[in-house]
Order: structure tokens, then sequence, then C-alpha cells
């Protein structure tokens, strides 16, 4: 089964949000470049339609310019040890591939084979929350990583020391290699497949993890209220700075209060906790 490669320039700031839109038609696999995103789909299931409408949606606020390619199948573990490179957050996590060697000076270390681009913490979106996790204690505690993606909010809440975790994701592709990572880093829990309303997790979570995009975050916030208790904490990315007034403006009738927040690269996160 060939593959079809699509070589994307765009500005640096519509980069996530381009991987997320062409995972939602199809694209199963990216890398990230200096210039934009190399972006890869079966030919087999390719829809042009929703390609062409997508690209024409973002052309112009983007600045996309675009080469398409045909190429075999690729070897994405192969294409990883070209371009992966390990993510260093501050002195709390060094995230490495499988491929590459440890590195001292780090309180916990993640280990992962890098088979797509998202949750791999070299967007901004992962950076933050990864961060933020190292300033909750996560002692005894029940976490939900909600679109766990490479499942890595989920391998750092256990490395906290997370009493329970539970992970889930939409895409089957993140289901498998999440699954693989957390083999990889001692985590005995499956990650689930489905949305929220589909794997309805029971019970209560002290701690809840969301990074995703902002239109799911608004309509899912009602429910990451209802899954904690008191004074438990829900964290956020996968939005821009600018969407962080939607956000808290959402949040605060549910009693969510807005503890902190941060930037990277024009992408926000926070850390809300319920009254």
């Amino acid at each position: 089964m060939d593959y079809l490669e699509f070589k994307i320039e765009c500005l640096e700031e519509f980069r996530e949000i381009l991987i997320a839109e062409l995972a939602e038609i199809g694209f199963d696999s990216f890398l990230e470049t200096e210039e934009g995103i190399d972006a890869y789909a079966s030919e087999a299931d390719f829809d042009r339609e929703r390609f062409d409408e997508l690209i024409a949606g973002y052309q112009e606020v983007a600045q996309i310019t675009l080469t398409e390619a045909v190429m075999p199948k690729v070897n994405w573990n192969e294409e990883w040890e070209k371009n992966y490179d390990p993510i260093e957050v501050e002195d709390l996590v060094y995230v490495r591939a499988s491929f590459h060697e440890p590195k001292s000076g780090f309180k916990h270390e993640i280990v992962i084979n890098p088979k797509m681009s998202f949750g791999t913490g070299h967007h901004a979106t992962t950076f933050q929350m990864l961060r933020h996790q190292g300033e909750i204690d996560h002692a005894g505690k029940r976490v939900l990583d909600v679109g766990s993606g490479t499942g890595i909010l989920a391998i750092m809440a256990h490395l906290l020391g997370a009493g329970e975790v539970e992970a889930f994701d939409i895409d089957d592709w993140c289901v498998d290699n999440g699954n693989e990572n957390f083999d990889l880093n001692g985590l005995q829990t499956r990650m689930g497949l489905g949305t929220i309303r589909q794997v309805n997790p029971m019970g209560t979570f002290e701690i809840v993890l969301a990074n995703i995009n902002k239109n799911v975050l608004l309509d899912e916030m009602e429910i990451y209220a209802g899954l904690l208790p008191s004074r438990g904490f829900l964290l956020l990315s996968g939005f821009y700075t600018e969407d962080i007034v939607d956000l808290v403006e959402a949040a605060r009738p549910l009693g969510l209060e807005l503890i902190k927040q941060s930037s990277k690269d024009n992408w926000a996160a926070l850390i809300l906790q319920k009254d």
C-alpha cells in the first residue's frame, strides 16, 4: 500500500492545529520540520475533497505552501530515528525515544517508541502539561488522562506516584502506541478507546488531564467538572492564549477556579481547581 506525502510549509503557530485537523480526515503519521510538517495518508483511504477543503480554509491565515508526492509504505520507526529529539522539561523529566541514551540530572525519565506526532512533548501544549503536573501532588491520587495520545501524561502521573491512572483516546493508533509506551514505563493500566462519553469513566478523580483542543474542551467541560471532587484539579491545554478567557468563563459556572496559567509559543495551559 502506497502513501501520499504532503510537505506543508506553514506558520509555526499553525503546525499543531493542522496535525489535529489532518488526523481527523484520515492522516495517520506526521513529522515536524523546520518549515512546517510532513503529513502522510494511505492512498487507498485518502479523501481528496475533504483535504482540499481543509487546506483552503487555512491557506491564507497559515500561509500554506504545499508539495505532494507518492511514496512506498514507510518504516515510521526509521523516520522517527532521523527526526525525533529528546525532550527536557526543566529538571523534572527527560522524555526520550527507546533508541536514545539515558541522561542524568532529571527527577524522572519517560521512554517512548514515538510512532506519531501527538503527545511527544515537542508541542508546547504537552511541555506545559508535564510542567504543571510536576507542580501538583499526585501521590495516591486517581488520575484521568483524556485524549491520552502516546500516553506521556498518564505515564508522568504514574511516575509522580498516582495511585490509579485511567487513560483513553479516540484513535486506535494512539491506543496501540500508548499501551506499548505504558509497558515500557511500568504502567499496568490499558488505554481505552473512545470519547469520554463512550468510555464513561466511573467514580471521582482528584486530577483530570485534558490536552485536546478548544472545541472539545468546551463541549466536555461539564463532564470533567462532574468527575472532580472538591479541591480536585483540572489541567487543560491544546488551545491558544487568546482562548484562555473562553475556557475560564466556561469553567467558572461549574465551580472551577483558575489557579495558574502559562503560555509557550502562543499555546496556553491552565490549572483549575474545583471549589
